[in-house]
Order: structure tokens, then C-alpha cells, then sequence
């Protein structure tokens, strides 16, 4: 279930990846050029491409942000399913136009759609997939989107030697189909039991997670899971009701705020890597850098883009969330770094060919490392009373830079502006490099841990420490005191609390006084009235 709502990744990949191929598209040079030379050679702007590639992310930002406020008033399922048919709003108006400004319109409301998505899949997938799977299938959203780029550039080749509309139409027209799919499947999907059990309704809560979990609802192995999220719930209430001034509480080092603040420059790095680069411009570049046949090496660069994707579903369990972004950061940086070298150095076959493939050498390693870990990070850190807002500000960051590097870079390239050419990636290995130290002083490990545990592990530990991490006594006491319903659930308390007293005893931990200032003050009342039973 996880791996299909990963599905909406594709709409995203998909619209990205057409707009790269369809600028190159003639049909569509000369139904929306704003500028003809001498020659009678027909063209489009910087200003122009700036304004129809970058309004889409300018809608996903403000889209990124409604998907907290959906997600909480709709539900997770069903917010995903609004985000579509805004989608769809934009795609009919994108086919329909003939004009820039209501083309701009549909790129516009597409990304309103894809912003909303974007948000509500990571939350589903993180509230929803077991810890030891969770991040993969986290990591899937982005697959997906790998998946969307190299469709994208497969019908972009098929549509575009046609010399009508119908070239870039078919390309954006067939987005319909994806959005229903997803829509479609979402219906039959069961809602998160996180969400379930914020809005109090347990026993739906129990049959999502079953279904999830492919067991009986009352089975031992589904209660326990559902006691455990229940009781981080409980706790969270007893602290107030989330608003977006919860969000930013606390300092930089501690609280929401170091949870944001994370959120928001991981997503930011992503983009500073300057993979969009090549996945929006990376047609025009190659046609302007003299590569030939330049439809076939973007859809080369895509088929790498998702192949590259696989191993990173295994090393983000494997190696971690850590060690994989600075991994990747490396092998970007040096990547990029190269393909300047050659590019300045040479204008030949050989260094085009040479260019052409450390840009992909550079599109593998952010394939297999910041393309899904920054989803998995930013899907993983946040407490379930404030998650849906949170989230929406790391991924409304995402678009944000998105936003801005699609505008700025028409400028960097264009021959009367920036005219960096291949000296763009200079600026994209060196941000490259910053994303090292960032990983390595901010990012925590989070491998192998439920939600809940996450949540203690942020509150208490630094990033470099995080390894470290070892679930509280108060944690554990916390789920197992979590349904406050049944004597059987006291008495397992109980026995808990006689454990702990017996590995003090033993001097398995430093001490009882030690163990009991961790323990909420309810949790130790109850302990000192089992000792006098």
C-alpha cells in the first residue's frame, strides 16, 4: 500500500520531465515564442522560460503549505485525492492553451495539486510502513518520481517530430490518466491508524493498522503497535493542541524548531545540488552545448536517474540516513566538479562524451542518496501533534528553491545574461560540498526506530549522537501503560515496574533514583503502590 501511493511522486516526475523536452518541441517554440531574430528564427526568452517552467513550483510551494490544513481536515487518503483533481484542473488548462498567460495558469494549478501531494505522501507512507521498512518505502516517493522523468522523456521523443499541437499536447493531455490512477487507488485504501487515533476512533485505527499489517485487528502484534501510538498520542495531548506557533517553539538546539530548521535545509540542499538543472534544462543545454541527438541523452539521463534509485532503497536501511547523504554529497561534488574541467577545457566528441558521462556519474549519486533520503528524513522527524504543519514546511521549502532555481537559471544560462554555460556546475558542486557538513553536524540517525522513538531520540540527543540512542525506561513504561482500560493492562505495568526495580537491584543500570527521575510522576505512584501490595 505504501508503494503504491509512492505513485504520487510520478505526477511530479512526470510534469517536471515533460517541460524539460517540450521547450525544445518547435510546435511549441512557435505557438508561444516572444521574440524572432533576423533570420526569421523563431524563439523563446529567458524571461519567458523563467515564467512557464518556474510558476509550477511557485504553486507547489503554496500547495506544500495547504497540505497540512487538507491533511488534517480530510484525512491523509482523501487530502491526496483533493490534490489530484487540482491536478487536473491544471492539466486541462495547460492542454487547452494557446496563450502564455493561461498555459502559465495550468502550470500554475498543476502545482497547487503536486505541492498538496507531495506533502501527504510522505505522511502517509511514514504513518503507515513498519520502522524496519520505512525507510524504503519512504524512499520509493522518490523512485517515482524517477519513474515520472523517464515516462516523461520517452513520450516527449515519441510526440515530438508531429507538426501540430498535438506534439507538446499529448505529453501534458496524458497526465489525466496518472492523477485518476492515484485518485482511483487512494478510494480503496485504508486511512493511516496515526490519524485514525488523533481523531479518537480506535477501532478504525485497529482495522487500518490490520489491513496494513496484513493481520486481525485484535491480534497481540496489532495492539501492542496500536498501544504504543496511542500512548505517544495521549502524551502529546496532555501538552495542548498543536497550532503553527508549536511549530516554531523552542531554539535552534532543542524543541520544533531544530525539527523545522532541519526540515527546511535538507529540502533547501536538495535543490542545491542542481539535479533540476538537467531535469528542466537539461534538453536545451545539451542542444546549446553542440551534443547531438540531445532527446536521446536526456532520456538516458532519466533511465540512470531511476536505475541509480535502487540501491539507495537498500543503503538508506543499511547504511543509514547519515552516512548515505554525505556518500552522495561526495560523489556530486566531484562529479560536477569534472564535468566543469572537461567542458572549459575542451570542445570535442571525446569531452562531450566524457561530459556526458560524469553527468550522469552525478545524477546516480544523487539518485541512490538526496533524492529519497531527504523524503525519509523529512517524513521521520516530526511528533504526531504537529507533523502534518511541520512537514508542510520542509516541503513548501523544497518548492520554494525549486521555485527560485527554475526562475534564476534561464538567466545563468542565456547567452545575454549569465552565459555560465558548462561553469554552472561549478556553483552546483560547490553547494555540493556544503551539503557534506550540513549532514554530518545536523542530520540525526533515525534507522530502525518507530515514529515514537524518533520523537524521544530528537528531544534528547545531538545528530553526531544519535547513533548512540538507546529508548528510555519512560518510553517503554509509556507503551506499556498506554490503554488505560483493562486490569491486565496495569498489572503488565506492574510487572514492568518490578523489572526495572530487579536490573536496578542487579546493577544492571546505575540506580532506582536514577531510573524514577525519568519516569512520568503517575508511572512512579504506581510503582511505590506495587512495592506495598
Amino acid at each position: 500500500m505504501g508503494l503504491f501511493v509512492a505513485f504520487g511522486g510520478f505526477l511530479y516526475g512526470y510534469d517536471t520531465g515533460t517541460i524539460s523536452g517540450i521547450l525544445a518541441m518547435p510546435h511549441f517554440i512557435e505557438t508561444f515564442h516572444d521574440r524572432t531574430s533576423a533570420a526569421g528564427v523563431q524563439s523563446i526568452s529567458a524571461s519567458r522560460q523563467s515564467l512557464i517552467v518556474s510558476i509550477l513550483s511557485a504553486g507547489t510551494f503554496f500547495g506544500a503549505l495547504f497540505g497540512a490544513p487538507t491533511g488534517d481536515f480530510l484525512g491523509r487518503r482523501l487530502g491526496l485525492v483533493f490534490g489530484c483533481l487540482v491536478f487536473c484542473l491544471g492539466v486541462a488548462l495547460q492542454t487547452a492553451a494557446t496563450m502564455t498567460d493561461l498555459f502559465a495558469a495550468g502550470r500554475f494549478f498543476a502545482g497547487l495539486g503536486v505541492g498538496i501531494i507531495s506533502c501527504l505522501v510522505p505522511m502517509y507512507q511514514s504513518e503507515s510502513a513498519p520502522k524496519w521498512i520505512r525507510g524504503t518505502i519512504v524512499s520509493c516517493y522518490q523512485l517515482a518520481i524517477t519513474l515520472g522523468l523517464l515516462v516523461a522523456a520517452i513520450v516527449n521523443n515519441a510526440t515530438k517530430d508531429r507538426d501540430n499541437a498535438a506534439a507538446y499536447r499529448i505529453p501534458i493531455g496524458i497526465q489525466f490518466a496518472w492523477a485518476a490512477v492515484l485518485a482511483g487507488g487512494m478510494l480503496l485504501l485504508p486511512e493511516t491508524p496515526r490519524f485514525l487515533v488523533k481523531r479518537g476512533n480506535m477501532e478504525a485505527a485497529a482495522k487500518a493498522l490490520g489491513r496494513l499489517r496484513a493481520l486481525p485487528a485484535d491480534s497481540e502484534e496489532i495492539q501492542e503497535e496500536l498501544k504504543e501510538i496511542k500512548a505517544n498520542h495521549d502524551y502529546e495531548l496532555s501538552l495542548g493542541a498543536a497550532t503553527y506557533r508549536d511549530v516554531f517553539r523552542g531554539g535552534p538546539g532543542g524543541g520544533n524548531l531544530r525539527r523545522v530548521l532541519i526540515a527546511i535545509f535538507i529540502q533547501m540542499f536538495q535543490q542545491l545540488t542542481g539535479v533540476n538543472f538537467i531535469f528542466y534544462y537539461g534538453t536545451t543545454f545539451f542542444k546549446n552545448s553542440g551534443i547531438k541527438n540531445e532527446f536521446t541523452i536526456s532520456m538516458i539521463t532519466n533511465v540512470v536517474n531511476v536505475v541509480s534509485t535502487f540501491p539507495g532503497l537498500y543503503m538508506v536501511e543499511k547504511l543509514g540516513r547519515r552516512w548515505l547523504l554525505i556518500f552522495g554529497a561526495c560523489g556530486m561534488a566531484v562529479s560536477q566538479w569534472i564535468v566543469v574541467i572537461v567542458g572549459v577545457s575542451t570542445d570535442s566528441d571525446a569531452a562531450n562524451k566524457v561530459l556526458i558521462a560524469f553527468v550522469c556519474l552525478f545524477i546516480a549519486f544523487f539518485a541512490c542518496s538526496w533524492g529519497p533520503v531527504a523524503w525519509v528524513v523529512v517524513g521521520e522527524i516530526f511528533p504526531l501533534k504537529t507533523r502534518a504543519k511541520s512537514m508542510s514546511m520542509g516541503t513548501a521549502s523544497n518548492w520554494f528553491w525549486n521555485w527560485l532555481l527554475a526562475f534564476v537559471t534561464p538567466y545563468m544560462m542565456d547567452e545575454d545574461k549569465g552565459n555560465l554555460g558548462v561553469k554552472v556546475f561549478f556553483v552546483w558542486g560547490s553547494t555540493c560540498l556544503t551539503c557534506i557538513l550540513f549532514s554530518y553536524f545536523f542530520i540525526p540517525e533515525t534507522k530502525g526506530l518507530s515514529l515514537e522513538e524518533v520523537d524521544e531520540m530528537m528531544a534528547t540527543t545531538t545528530a553526531r549522537n544519535s547513533t548512540k540512542y538507546r529508548p528510555s525506561v519512560t518510553t517503554q513504561l509509556r507503551d506499556q501503560y498506554a490503554m488505560d482500560a483493562s486490569g491486565m493492562v496495569r498489572l503488565s505495568v506492574l510487572v514492568f515496574c518490578n523489572t526495572v526495580y530487579i536490573h536496578a537491584w542487579k546493577g544492571k543500570v546505575e540506580g532506582l533514583s536514577i531510573i524514577m527521575r525519568e519516569i512520568p510522576e503517575e508511572f512512579v505512584r504506581l510503582y511505590y503502590g506495587y512495592l506495598y501490595l
